[in-house]
């Protein structure tokens, strides 16, 4: 039986085998930045179990930019080797290897969660987190310096080089991280960002930051590879970003030449009430995809091969990211097209426990 989820799908050079994603999923297992041989082995494994296409964690592009002390980097030339191990293996197994660029701004300077809660003071190694106006992103949280426009330029300037060494690891897919909350979030919505300059205000100066990353990673990302961006299409709460901007910015992006747009919600604010259940993002993958014509990338609570082919068969998004479908289960590829009764190519040293089909 033909499946649209293990259908390829060719984004410029680039063909993946099916359209199942492994999320950008934080690991916290890092030190200074640097992969291990957990990333090894985490994102290996999701490889051999069948995705066509392999996010590592959100990658900090610079050491402040960094969620939690622990986070995954590529702010140093010394973080590329573990890197290219990681890539070459993943491309072994017959998947793309993408990898996704970030910073966390105001949410910077984290706990991992198995650690404390809040921010990691000073004294115990944190550092002074970032953001485009002084609002921390709670109460509880300090308040973060507001970015002058020489932070800006070396933000942008981070970004540049982190995709520079991306591209020196082997990683032939790069996603911008723009949601959740985070830095570029932070400019493009209403309720984090207060400024009066260029960057702030009217949406065309809120999504600048943006649309100046992508321009400068562009010079070094080669043309013939996929650049993804990743949104949150609304922060559910009322004045903030919402669908219509989410919707009005992808049509420039398409300018822009991005790729495919990766589509979650939420994230900036802590009081947003938001109405969790299957497959809640992605109405705004669907119209972002169909107000626009962008590709899009549908994620949340995706769980079953048959709900996942159900939104590509409407039309509704173009890929599906999966996160904590793959942390339960690392082979959750494989499983997809036994539910689906497709018949899909098995690693070599598992093929004697492939299941029999009806």
């Amino acid at each position: 039986m033909s499946s649209r989820l293990f259908s390829p799908v060719q984004f410029k050079s680039i063909t993946l085998k099916n359209r199942i994603v492994v999320s950008p999923m934080c690991q916290y297992s890092s030190t200074d930045g640097f992969a291990n041989d957990w990333h090894l082995v985490h994102l290996g494994s999701r490889a051999v179990g069948g995705a066509g296409l392999v996010f590592t964690e959100a990658a900090s592009v610079s050491p402040e930019g960094r969620i939690s002390p622990q986070d995954l980097g590529i702010y140093r030339d010394g973080h590329i080797e573990k890197l290219k191990q990681i890539t070459e293996f993943i491309e072994a197994q017959g998947a793309v290897a993408g990898i996704q660029l970030a910073h966390a701004g105001r949410k910077a300077s984290t706990f991992t969660s198995w650690l404390g809660k809040g921010q990691v003071p000073l004294d115990q190694g944190g550092w002074q987190a970032l953001a485009p106006s002084a609002i921390p992103f709670s109460e509880r949280d300090s308040v973060p310096k507001e970015m002058d426009l020489a932070d800006i330029e070396k933000f942008v300037d981070d970004f540049v080089a982190a995709a520079s060494r991306a591209l020196n690891a082997g990683f032939k897919v790069v996603e911008i991280h723009a949601a959740h909350g985070y830095l570029i979030h932070q400019f493009l919505s209403p309720l984090s960002n207060k400024r009066n300059d260029g960057y702030g205000g009217s949406f065309e100066n809120r999504i600048r930051l943006l649309l100046e990353v992508i321009d400068a990673v562009k010079i070094v990302w080669p043309e013939n590879l996929p650049l993804f961006v990743r949104i949150s299409a609304t922060d559910w709460v009322e004045g903030g970003w919402d669908e219509n901007q989410s919707v009005k910015l992808a049509a420039i992006l398409i300018e822009k030449g991005v790729d495919l747009i990766d589509v979650s919600t939420g994230g900036l604010v802590g009081n947003a009430i938001i109405p969790v259940a299957p497959s809640y993002q992605v109405p705004f993958a669907a119209a972002i995809k169909k107000q626009t014509g962008m590709p899009t990338g549908a994620v949340g609570m995706i769980t079953s091969a048959t709900q996942a082919e159900t939104i590509l068969e409407n039309g509704d998004a173009d890929l599906i990211f999966m996160a904590r479908e793959f942390l339960r289960d690392p082979y959750a590829a494989l499983h997809a097209a036994a539910e689906l009764d497709t018949a899909i190519q098995w690693p070599v040293q598992y093929e004697r426990a492939k299941p029999v089909r009806s």
